[in-house]
């Protein structure tokens, strides 16, 4: 693989832009045109690298992508396309989406009770695709914030209702 790269690059040395075009022309091959889009895409699914400061501040490396358009501009199709190219990716729909289905939900199970991972956990280390974010309820957009800002989830422990 790494021959390969080696190999590709080499033959652009004098147009290293062309190369990247050819790249980012392989992105949802299926979208004529919309290269800024294709290369924002490949940008989030390439993803960066986490910085560390020496006074304990933490930058993520991971980006977050938001298309926003007219109906029929493909916004759909890149969700699909790159949710099959990665690895570990979750493709939801915002439409009747909640907070517990987004991130985690409590199910009792007989007598016990169990957590029941959402979108978002089950997409953990790889890609959540949400479509259609604008049908997602204001209160239940707020609970997907702690996991795009801190890359964390929190659950809240209830004890003493009737358990």
């Amino acid at each position: 693989m790494k021959q390969e790269y080696k190999e590709y690059w080499q033959s652009f040395t004098d147009n290293p832009l062309e190369g990247r075009n050819h790249i980012v022309s392989s992105v949802c091959p299926q979208v004529f045109g919309l290269y800024a889009v294709k290369l924002s895409v490949l940008l989030v699914l390439i993803g960066g690298v986490q910085k560390s400061g020496l006074a304990g501040s933490h930058i993520r490396g991971e980006s977050h992508l938001l298309l926003v358009g007219d109906p029929g501009t493909a916004k759909s199709q890149f969700l699909k396309f790159s949710a099959k190219l990665m690895p570990r990716s979750v493709l939801t729909s915002g439409v009747g989406s909640t907070s517990a289905g987004l991130t985690v939900t409590a199910v009792k199970d007989g007598s016990e009770w169990q957590l029941e991972a959402g979108a978002l956990v089950l997409a953990d280390g790889g890609l959540c695709c949400i479509d259609e974010l604008g049908s997602i309820r204001s209160h239940d957009k707020a609970s997907i914030h702690e996991a795009m800002e801190q890359q964390t989830i929190s659950v809240a422990k209830v004890s003493g209702i009737g358990m």
